[in-house]
């Protein structure tokens, strides 16, 4: 009966492991599936770094030329304020010109 208990103790613990050995082969199958992806992750990554690195010169480039309209944005605006006032003048002189009456 002890023998038998032994036994039994036994076949279970070879079952535990051959399932635990079979746990272990599954797992090393996805890593490594992993490994792959991550590989070609990081190429990607390299190449996207390597693309990234053409468009630094067109970024300050875009940056120059959003701060030079932003100064014309600027000029313009008090231009425009100078051709109003300029204009209500106008308009004003004209107004109360001699030749404006006489008509």
């Amino acid at each position: 009966m002890v023998t038998t208990w032994i036994l039994l103790i036994s076949q279970g613990t070879g079952n535990l492991l051959e399932l635990l050995e079979k746990m272990n082969i599954k797992v090393a199958e996805e890593y490594n599936g992993f490994g792959d992806v991550a590989a070609g992750l990081r190429v990607f990554v390299e190449q996207l770094k390597a693309k990234n690195g053409n468009f630094d010169e067109y970024v300050q480039q875009i940056d120059a030329i959003i701060q030079q309209l932003t100064k014309f944005e600027v000029e313009v605006s008090m231009l425009d304020k100078y051709v109003s006032l300029l204009e209500s003048k106008v308009q004003s002189a004209y107004k109360i010109s001699p030749l404006n009456h006489s008509a």
